[in-house]
């Protein structure tokens, strides 16, 4: 295996600088663009990739929420089919006080990059631009062309990110046919031998909803029988409990299969539940994959304490599968009733494509060669990311921003967690492994 102590390229030794950087810009969004915005850390990308020579473009949905696309010639005229590389600029908010580390100091300790954005996903963003400035300076072209985005607002659903770019810059992206973004690549320790590298190949579709029951208002001291509250509480008592059954998709399914076989279970397609125990942090993420799901998070009713008021809201976070939609929705309006109006306030697709292809071989390929013990499988992610947009422009979409795991690093709880931090030799390993796929992709 590679000794992942010491950079062995100028991308590796440079990719832990580039994400320091990037991490102690001060990206936050709040979802209201009341954040700093992505503007200081698009010029600081848009300048290093014209260092190289590239001539990115750079461009603004709203003041201050900025994205940079650039485009990379491919070696091989015949190569026309350009591969998308992608990445958000913005980060969840942090607040210092629950942190070890300063969230946006990008303090190396313990073995680690500590920062807001380590993981989701400033990583995948140095190592784009690693990689890319290492092969450029060096004259390594990919065969196939590069497009490369850096995006603004994907932690509030790409309404001014990557949505945006797709309805009105599409031409940015012409000639793109495949994609590789965050959330996948990374390591699931089975043993000393073996690991599994999760691509993400799927991701379950958002609809947060909001609903709202009206009702009688009056004194507080009187009978009730139109109580807007109650109907509504007893409604979001229904959704929040209701138990969706299992619905094993074709990601999901060759996941739970692939997994059991390494870890040397049978795989029971009645009770697949019964592999999350040996995933460890994991298990949380593909558990979340097995069915559709409603969660009650927010609740907005009344003005004072003896008013029955006429109006109550409340608000829920839905997830569904690929092709389960229509299902969803059915099994969603039977559970709150006929009094109960449904407004979807965000709604965004679910995605799905096959694990095959040469751009998988690639992935394996590359993954292979840095380490021995690496077993590639697909799997579904319960979130979202700015793939949904890229898929309405026909691009197939994978997550592949490969790291190296530690055994005992609960990755799981980086993504929004505090105390969110990258290993310094995986984000290395990382880049070696993107360099070595675009020789194959």
């Amino acid at each position: 295996m590679t000794n992942l102590a010491e950079p062995q390229s100028t991308a590796d030794a440079e990719v832990v600088d580039l994400c320091r950087d990037l991490l102690r810009i001060d990206t936050s969004n709040f979802g209201d663009s009341s954040g700093p915005g992505e503007r200081k850390a698009a010029e600081y990308v848009a300048e290093k990739l014209a260092e190289v020579g590239l001539d990115p473009i750079v461009f603004e949905s709203e003041p201050g929420r900025t994205t940079v696309v650039a485009r990379v010639e491919g070696a091989d005229p015949a190569r026309s089919d350009a591969l998308l590389m992608h990445g958000h600029l913005d980060v969840v908010p942090a607040d210092a006080a629950d942190w070890t580390h300063d969230p946006f100091s990008g303090e190396i300790a313990d073995g680690c990059l500590w920062g807001r954005g380590a993981v989701d996903m400033k990583d995948m963003d140095a190592m784009i631009l690693a990689v890319v400035r290492d092969r450029l300076r060096t004259g390594r072209r990919p065969a196939r062309p590069l497009v490369l985005a850096f995006l603004a607002d994907e932690e509030a659903g790409g309404g001014l990110g990557a949505h945006w770019a797709v309805d009105h810059k599409p031409e940015l992206f012409e000639g793109a046919t495949e994609a590789i973004s965050e959330v996948g690549g990374f390591s699931l320790h089975v043993n000393d031998d073996v690991r599994l590298y999760l691509v993400e190949t799927a991701e379950k579709g958002i609809d947060w909803m909001k609903l709202t029951v009206t009702g009688r208002a009056g004194h507080g001291s009187m009978v009730s029988t139109n109580n807007a509250v109650t109907e509504l509480a007893e409604a979001v008592a229904r959704v929040g409990r209701y138990q969706w059954p299992v619905r094993l998709t074709p990601t999901v399914r060759s996941f739970l299969e692939e997994a059991s076989d390494a870890f040397g279970l049978e795989f029971d397609p009645d009770d697949p539940e019964r592999l999350l125990g040996q995933l460890g942090n994991l298990g949380r993420i593909i558990g979340a994959t097995l069915r559709n799901s409603t969660n009650p998070t927010m609740l907005d009713a009344g003005y004072k304490h003896n008013v029955i008021p006429g109006r109550a809201e409340a608000y829920i976070d839905g997830r569904f599968l690929p092709g389960q939609e229509a299902e969803f929705a059915a099994t969603l309006d039977d559970l709150l009733g006929p009094n109960v109006q449904r407004e979807s306030l965000v709604h965004d697709i679910a995605v799905e494509t096959s694990f095959d292809g040469p751009l998988v071989d690639a992935m394996s390929a590359a993954l292979l060669a840095e380490d021995p013990g690496a077993r590639t499988v697909p799997y579904c992610m319960s979130g979202g990311t700015d793939a949904k947009s890229f898929s309405l422009l026909g691009i197939r979409n994978f997550g592949f921003s490969p790291l190296m795991l530690p055994p005992d690093l609960d990755f799981a709880g980086m993504f929004h967690g505090v105390d969110e931090r990258v290993p310094v030799d995986g984000l290395r390993f990382g880049a070696r492994v993107i360099d070595r796929f675009l020789d194959l992709a």
